[in-house]
């Protein structure tokens, strides 16, 4: 297995610290706000590599955080007039439900900074012992940068650099414009804590060094995060954990890529945030995750008018194929099979194949996109098996979708029951076309895949004299009123 790391920007073989077992750390939201589709992927994705890494035979450690302090959330607080603490949690409980909608799986263990302040004090005293950081007159604590000299290796950039792209607090007291906040002294009306240095809370970056260090130690084998946290947010955890430790603090860096909308980055002041809970009320979880997964995790995805309508589509066509096999062992159940040792050796090579493609496509640094596109080749040769009709194609087709079913689960698609799938879709779908229109179309459709073309080609015209047009694609079929 190979994954990209962003600290040496190469692909590397997977070797963990500790031989089979694997620590994971992803950052999670800042609940200052309501779950949007960018949370949504960055959960997805980290997800996904966790299970994957156990089907790998991994003993997995993942854990995942909740900042629910910091300045967007008190600011959020004033705005609204609820306590910090209240208006986290309460974010807290509206995200977990929508990311039970999107029906991705929790962490093994859940972080909460406000959870850690003994640990994030801990962490503070022990570099200013050590002489990484310093504490002002106000109360507040600074990690030196200039103590560190590694610093920038993981975002290519020098010290002087740091002082580009990041918004720089221009306080007095500090020694350097790029040193950042480990502790924040408390301002009139904020939440806070006791601390060695009068009240305060912690800084942002300090938060994820302390909770990885209280539920790890020292080293972790994975990191993660979206994108845009590469800096400062993931540079300074470097920077303050290794100070600490003296340790290298993360063997494999990941970083996801960022959601643009038409083009533009997904932001609240453009406008253009996609709340996940307003898109679970279009589109099946399914979907959202099928239109995410056809991009690497690495690159950004534009998110189009049409991107999640073709990927629900798409699983329309797979779940349509799905609901006639399973109509096949209905009536399979009912009859006595003929079956050889070949159909059963040709059962079984299906099965392995599919499997083993999926993780060959996972191997290489989790290339979700390579393992959609293979669906496209495997529900055509199950759509040639079942026009076939012989026993054997038939045991052969079911092992395609009982296959697929169970490895393709793993990326949180082909689970819902295909009936049930279908009629929601039909529902979601409601055409204004004629119940019996559409009837003649099925039939036409079902003929093709039984090349049975005289008879497609009769009813292609029957529905020319009914008034439509017909077009046929990898897929499905679409109808145009003429």
């Amino acid at each position: 297995m190979k994954i990209y790391n962003s600290l040496t920007k190469r692909k590397e073989e997977f070797i963990p610290l500790e031989e089979n077992k694997v620590k994971m750390y992803a950052c999670g939201i800042t609940v200052s706000g309501e779950a949007h589709i960018g949370h949504g992927y960055q959960a997805l994705i980290y997800d996904i590599m966790r299970k994957y890494l156990v089907k790998s035979g991994y003993d997995v450690t993942y854990a995942r955080n909740y900042t629910d302090v910091d300045d967007k959330i008190i600011a959020k607080s004033h705005e609204t007039g609820i306590p910090a603490d209240e208006y986290a949690a309460k974010m807290i409980e509206n995200i977990n439900v929508v990311m039970d909608k999107f029906n991705v799986d929790d962490p093994d263990v859940w972080l909460k900074a406000t959870q850690n302040i003994d640990n994030i004090i801990d962490f503070v005293s022990t570099l200013i012992e050590k002489g990484h950081a310093y504490p002002t007159k106000n109360g507040d604590v600074y990690f030196d940068v200039q103590s560190f000299p590694a610093y920038g290796r993981l975002s290519n950039r020098s010290v002087d650099d740091a002082l580009d792209g990041v918004r720089v607090d221009n306080d007095d007291e500090k020694k350097n414009a790029y040193d950042f906040a480990l502790w924040k002294s408390a301002k009139e009306g904020e939440i806070s804590w006791d601390s060695p240095w009068g009240k305060g809370r912690p800084g942002w970056h300090i938060e994820c060094s302390a909770m990885n260090r209280a539920a790890f130690g020292e080293q972790i084998d994975i990191h993660g995060g979206g994108r845009d946290l590469i800096f400062p947010h993931h540079e300074n955890e470097i920077a303050q954990t290794e100070a600490l430790t003296g340790k290298p603090f993360v063997k494999y860096w990941t970083h996801n890529g960022l959601i643009k909308v038409n083009g533009q980055k997904m932001s609240k002041s453009l406008g253009n945030s996609l709340l996940l809970d307003e898109l679970l009320q279009k589109y099946s979880d399914e979907a959202v995750k099928f239109a995410l997964l056809q991009t690497n995790y690495r690159n950004d995805i534009n998110i189009t008018d049409d991107l999640f309508p073709d990927a629900e589509k798409h699983l329309y066509d797979f779940y349509s194929t799905l609901a006639i096999v399973d109509k096949v062992m209905d009536k399979l159940r009912g009859m006595e099979l003929t079956l050889t040792t070949d159909d059963a050796t040709r059962a079984a090579e299906i099965a392995d194949k599919v499997d083993r493609e999926f993780n060959a496509c996972m191997d290489d640094d989790f290339n979700t996109a390579l393992a959609l596109s293979n669906l496209f080749g495997y529900f055509k040769e199950m759509k040639k098996l079942l026009s076939l009709g012989g026993s054997g194609e038939l045991f052969a087709a079911l092992s395609y979708a009982i296959q697929l079913r169970k490895t393709y689960s793993l990326l949180g698609i082909f689970r819902k029951n295909a009936g049930e799938y279908i009629a929601w879709y039909e529902q979601q779908n409601v055409s204004d076309i004629p119940q019996d229109v559409l009837s003649v179309a099925d039939e036409r459709w079902q003929a093709r895949l039984h090349k049975d073309w005289a008879k497609s080609d009769e009813l292609r015209a029957k529905l020319a004299e009914m008034g439509y047009t017909v077009k046929d694609s990898k897929t499905g079929y679409e109808l145009t009123k003429n």
